[in-house]
């Protein structure tokens, strides 16, 4: 379960007992597990999305592929991070979620395609991401309740 990708995009698995399905609901469920202010629709293709947390993150994405049990894409279309000096780095890039069943467990991969360690927000935005998949997203799916706010 290491946090490796091709060209060193950030990516993340988990494994639970739950369903391809349970897993493909919980993701689409952003507010129940992604901390911040979300408008629009998250769980249909075509759909375009924002998320805000406080000052420091803004983004929009469009949903580009929905499939049902399988996989869930997102294509930033505009963002803007006001804690590093390209404020635009998440502009273009896509947020992955492919979904498969190991043995008798679901396999979550999240990859953040062009999240690199090049890229400035890195560092910050890999150990957000790790505790949204890890803990929140995992907990909305292992119990039904996510941890969309951590304690600050």
């Amino acid at each position: 379960m290491g946090e490796s990708g091709k060209k060193g995009d950030y990516t993340i698995a988990i494994r639970v007992d739950q369903t391809p399905k349970q897993v493909f609901d919980a993701i689409n469920n952003v507010r129940g597990w992604w901390s911040g202010d979300i408008t629009g629709i998250t769980d249909k293709v075509g759909e375009v999305w924002t998320y805000r947390y406080k000052d420091l993150h803004r983004s929009t994405q469009r949903i580009t592929e929905l499939v049902a049990g399988k996989r869930v894409v997102w294509h930033v279309t505009d963002s803007h991070l006001s804690f590093v000096k390209d404020t635009t780095e998440w502009n273009g890039t896509d947020i992955v979620f492919d979904i498969a069943r190991k043995g008798d467990k679901t396999e979550l991969r999240f990859t953040h395609v062009g999240l690199a360690p090049a890229v400035e927000c890195y560092g910050d935005c890999s150990d957000a991401w790790r505790f949204y998949v890890r803990d929140s997203l995992r907990r909305l799916i292992t119990t039904g309740k996510g941890a969309p706010n951590p304690t600050e």
